[in-house]
């Protein structure tokens, strides 16, 4: 009798165990291993260039809000002293707090001399992650900031309509009308000096940078309205020289973001531009000074 080859139920199946390849492992291990590590290494070095970039070009165009409010009671003071009085700023990067009220009054001609002469508008810089960066403004006076500006913004938009109140035209209307009016001046400021810079080289800083130095107009601004506010025909006699002042501190200050950008410029060019920057303030301070609710007068 044959035997019958198929199992019959309940018997035990022999284990059948495949003989291991002593080099699959190895082979699977280094493999993947190879793999793991290069590809760990390129998606570091991706990320890490990628993010770099990322945070280069946030960077360049938009700096730390934070580095805007770093400030103190000394540093508005002397801020606004430069502001409002550019042709005084002759000391060094050093505060400008110990000028004597006598110097501030002085005239017309001494302000159109003053205003040329050499002065000391070059931000302090420090090493920072191996590379030089600009001191915060608590530390340097040159540097921008945005507390003045929106202070003085808050400041033109109240007296503002406090004038309109003492006139009896005030209401909620109004202050808003003042309000957009206001922001639309202050986006003017800021394309001009962005087409200037960029029409003389491609220099392109911080934009908050540029929004600082625009927002300075209100400082004036405010000045020439509480002049108004206390005697009218000052305000005759204190637009023209905020709009002078202002005039001489956004040349200073172009200048200045100028040569520390761009190493060589069309001097013509840049005189013409920068003419063309302080004659516009007349018109941009007399349109923002004139408080009425019309949009052009």
């Amino acid at each position: 009798m044959y035997e019958n080859p198929r199992m019959q139920p309940g018997a035990p199946r022999p284990l059948t165990q495949s003989q291991p390849n002593p080099f699959e492992g190895a082979f699977y291990g280094a493999g993947s291993g190879l793999i793991r590590g290069d590809l760990g290494t390129y998606g570091e070095k991706f990320l890490g260039s990628s993010s770099e970039y990322v945070q280069s070009n946030i960077s360049r165009y938009f700096s730390d809000p934070q580095y805007y409010f770093q400030v103190n009671d000394q540093y508005v003071r002397n801020k606004l002293k430069v502001v409002l009085f550019p042709f005084l700023h002759r000391v060094s990067a050093d505060f400008v707090g110990q000028l004597s009220l006598v110097t501030l009054v002085c005239s017309f001609i001494n302000l159109l001399v003053y205003s040329f002469l050499q002065c000391h508008w070059t931000r302090i810089t420090e090493p920072v992650g191996g590379r030089l960066s600009y001191r915060p403004p608590i530390y340097d006076i040159n540097a921008p900031d945005l507390y003045i500006p929106f202070m003085a913004f808050g400041t033109y938009v109240i007296l503002a309509g406090l004038l309109l109140g003492l006139q009896g035209r005030f209401s909620p209307d109004a202050v808003q009308w003042l309000f957009v009016k206001g922001l639309l001046g202050w986006s003017l400021q800021v394309m001009l000096l962005k087409v200037t810079l960029l029409s003389l080289g491609g220099v392109e800083p911080p934009l908050l940078d540029i929004v600082a130095y625009a927002g300075y107009t209100f400082a004036g601004l405010c000045l020439a309205i509480m002049g108004k506010i206390i005697l009218s025909y000052m305000y005759f006699v204190m637009m023209p020289l905020a709009c002078l002042c202002m005039g001489i501190f956004l040349v200073k200050t172009m200048k200045r973001v100028l040569s520390a950008e761009v190493r060589s410029y069309d001097s013509s060019r840049l005189h013409y531009l920068l003419l063309f920057i302080a004659f516009a303030q007349f018109p941009l301070f007399s349109w923002l000074g004139n408080i009425s609710l019309n949009w052009l007068f």
